[in-house]
This record gives structure tokens, C-alpha cells and sequence, in this order.
């Protein structure tokens, strides 16, 4: 998405000398947060297990969460506007859910067998999006991940996978501006995302070799990039007519209706990943999609794919994901918040070029993104700045610019939010927009 011409960028040293001045003030307010950071580092390379919860001077630590609210070790309040980077939908300790998580501690936690659970939640999955006739689970949306380029290469019998530039598939699939070391080593094609004849050309060029063209209906870890209509439609047409298998990673994109985004553009993708807020807030993942894909790990059929994992079917996600989508999701409710999401965003937009701000929104429906004008590094101080700001006056998001609305942050929060914008646009005219 092009930014908008708001206004002139600030010189570098401007903006790094503001960021450092608001991390010392953080710092010199949170020396609980401190601490429990310096303590975590005795065990904890860094003190961290999570990279992306890390940022300097250190990580905050929070303490308890209720609602939209957040509290950290220092007793510090805040409006959780992150919700735990998509996973945290239904907010903290919603009452439904936690009766279900509740109920089944009571019934045992490692049953080492099938329960009933574990089909009621597939069939929950199965009925919201029509492109899954059959659905396995995982422990996180990277396990989904990597389980359907492994179902694609089987069925396919080739080895090669498309990806795109700026793409975020899970902590082993990483496809940013530099090659991660830890990406799992695939022969993958990254091409550019929302090039559509760069990709036909690709496809069409590969197709003898091509399993899988694997794609976000839109890049959250880019910044909450939406994929345009024909780029995904183009995606669609040409994977079918080079045999590989289509596949949506909809670990966050999926809140966007009861369908996905898939089922807002009208396609049917092969394969689809979910995660994160449909295990109800627990660790939760899953593949799933044709039943000729899905069939190979029938293990009652002779020369099956196998697919282990110990919590696949923990008792805690199940009837946490079931409840979720069966007593909380019920209709409307997506669709009410990611008008709010909507609203929101089209808000702030117009709230930054009343202040010829440099400062732009990305997104779609419940899910945001604040970005600024410049150089990417400037652009990347500015919006880290923008997180301390935020965090000074009660408001907890990433220091990426990422917002991810939970059903918990209604239109008191957002008006708050919007009123605290206003308020930081004014007080830092000369480092958000035009002096």
C-alpha cells in the first residue's frame, strides 16, 4: 500500500533522540519489569523465549489480564489493543470459555486416547469454512504450516514451493528482507507479494516442479498488507492450471469472517492453516482442506502419511476452540467487530491528515497497523517511538505498529484511543508530522 502524502519526513537524529528519551522514561517506570527480566536471564538466553515480545531497553512484564486490560509488574494499567498478536480474540479469561477449560480439567488432562472434543471442534472448523472437508490439528500455526507444504509435497510428488517477499508462515518460515537461518530449508521461489504477473510468470515457469504456492490473504507480520482481489484470484487460477496445491495461511486472517478472507473473495484454496484465537486463547494450530489432501493421513488406510503430536488433540484447546466458536462466535459477532476495526482505522487516517502527520494506517476489519513516511529506518524509530507514546498514556499495542482489536475493547476504548492520538499528534507536531 503506497503511503500518503501527510507531510515531510524528520531528520533521523530528530526521531532517534525522542525514542531514546521515551525508552528512559519507560525504563525509569517499570523497575519491576526490570527486574523480572534480569532474573529471566539466569535461565533464559537474554531473558527471552518469545523473540518477538522482546524490545530495549527490556520487556515489559505483565501480570494479569481481565477484559481488554492488562496490568504489569510495576501496577500499571493499560487497554490491551495487542491481543496477544491475533491469538487473544475473546479478550482475558472470557467466563464462557474459562467454564470450558474448567470443565475439562475436571474430567483429566492427558487422556493418551481420542476424545469427543477433539471431533466436535473439527466439526465446528469444517462447517465454517467451506473449502475444509477434512481438518487435522497442531500446536501452533507454524506446525499447520509445515504440515501442509509436507501434505503438498506428497501428493504432488514435487519439491519446490512459491512464497512471497515480506511473509510470515511461523517461526521456521520466515521470508523477510534477509534470509533467516532458521527457516527450514525448502527449495523455495519468493516473489514479490501483490505482483500478479510476476507471479503468473513464475508459476507457469516452475509448474513442472511447483507442490505448492503457499500465501497470506494478507501479510501480518509485513504490517497488515491485504493481498488485492486479482493477485489472490490470479494465485488460484494459475495453481490449478499447474497442478500444485493452493495454500491460504489464514492462521490470522481467519477472524475476518466466519470463512476467512477466502470466503470474502469467493475463492477455495486447496489447503488452509488456522492457529491462534481458534483454540479459544490456548496453544492451538490446524491444517485442512480437500478431502483428497486430507485423506493421506487416514491411518486406517494402507500407506498413510503419518502426523504425530502429543497435544494435537489436548483436551484444554479442544473445548476451549469449541466453546469459543460455538457459544461466543455467534452471528454477527465478527462482523461487529471488524466494523469497529473498519471504523477505527478509517479514524485515525483521518485524524493524522488533519494533522498533516506522516503516520498512515494499514488493515482490514479488526486487524491494524500504524506505519510512517521515510526512510525504512526512520520509519521503523517512528512507529517504536509511537509504541512508547502509547504505553506512557495507557495503551499497550507492538512495537511494530501492529493493533489487534479483541471482542473485549469496545467503543469507549476506541474513543479513548483516538482522543490519546489527537492528544500525542499535538504534543509531537515536528516528529509526526509537519513542524
Amino acid at each position: 500500500m503506497a503511503a500518503v502524502e501527510y507531510g515531510r519526513v524528520p531528520t533521523g537524529s530528530t526521531v532517534t533522540v525522542a525514542l531514546e528519551d521515551a525508552m528512559q522514561r519507560y525504563a525509569a517506570r517499570n523497575p519491576a519489569s526490570r527486574e523480572c527480566w534480569e532474573t529471566a536471564k539466569r535461565a533464559l538466553p537474554g531473558g527471552n523465549t518469545r523473540t518477538v515480545l522482546y524490545f530495549d531497553p527490556f520487556p515489559i512484564c505483565m501480570v494479569h489480564g481481565e477484559g481488554c486490560s492488562l496490568v504489569d509488574a510495576d501496577g500499571h494499567s493499560y487497554v490491551d489493543l495487542l491481543g496477544e498478536y491475533t491469538a487473544g480474540l475473546f479478550g482475558h479469561s472470557n467466563p464462557i470459555i474459562r467454564a470450558a477449560v474448567v470443565g475439562a480439567l475436571e474430567n483429566g488432562l492427558s487422556l493418551a486416547a481420542h476424545n469427543h472434543l477433539e471431533a466436535q471442534l473439527a466439526s465446528a472448523i469444517c462447517g465454517r469454512f467451506a473449502s475444509i472437508d477434512l481438518v487435522r490439528f497442531t500446536n501452533s500455526g507454524t506446525e499447520a504450516n509445515l504440515m501442509a507444504i509436507a501434505t503438498a509435497i506428497a501428493h504432488t510428488g514435487r519439491r519446490r514451493i512459491l512464497v512471497f517477499e515480506g511473509a510470515y508462515h511461523g517461526g521456521v518460515l520466515m521470508f523477510g528482507a534477509k534470509p533467516s537461518p532458521v527457516t527450514v530449508p525448502h527449495d523455495f521461489i519468493v516473489a514479490r507479494y501483490n505482483d500478479t504477473s510476476g507471479a503468473r510468470e513464475l508459476i507457469r515457469r516452475h509448474a513442472a516442479d511447483l507442490a505448492a504456492v503457499l500465501v497470506e490473504p494478507m501479510q501480518g507480520a509485513a504490517g497488515c498488507i491485504p493481498g488485492t482481489a486479482d493477485f489472490l484470484g490470479a494465485l488460484a487460477e494459475e495453481s490449478r492450471a499447474a497442478g500444485a496445491v493452493l495454500i491460504f495461511d489464514e492462521v490470522q486472517t481467519s477472524r475476518l469472517s466466519r470463512g476467512g478472507r477466502q470466503a470474502l473473495l469467493g475463492l477455495s484454496p486447496d489447503l488452509t492453516t488456522l492457529g491462534k484465537y481458534l483454540g479459544g486463547g490456548l496453544s492451538f494450530g490446524a491444517f485442512g482442506g480437500r478431502a483428497a489432501l486430507m485423506s493421506q493421513f487416514d491411518p486406517s488406510r494402507v500407506g498413510h502419511l503419518a502426523h504425530a503430536g502429543t497435544f494435537n488433540n489436548n483436551v484444554l484447546s479442544m473445548a476451549a476452540g469449541h466453546a469459543g466458536l460455538t457459544k461466543v462466535l455467534l452471528p454477527g459477532v465478527l462482523e461487529a467487530l471488524n466494523s469497529r476495526g473498519d471504523a477505527l482505522r478509517a479514524a485515525l487516517d483521518e485524524l493524522f491528515a488533519s494533522h498533516r502527520s506522516r503516520l498512515f494506517m494499514t488493515g482490514l476489519g479488526s486487524l491494524l497497523n500504524f506505519h510512517a513516511q521515510g526512510s525504512a529506518a526512520d520509519a521503523r524509530a517512528t512507529v517504536a517511538l509511537l509504541f512508547f507514546d502509547l504505553l506512557e498514556r495507557g495503551f499497550y499495542s507492538s512495537p511494530r505498529g501492529l493493533v489487534a482489536l479483541s471482542l473485549a475493547v469496545g467503543d469507549s476504548e476506541t474513543s479513548s484511543l483516538l482522543g490519546c492520538m489527537a492528544d500525542i499528534l499535538k504534543s509531537r507536531a515536528g516528529l509526526y508530522g509537519v513542524a
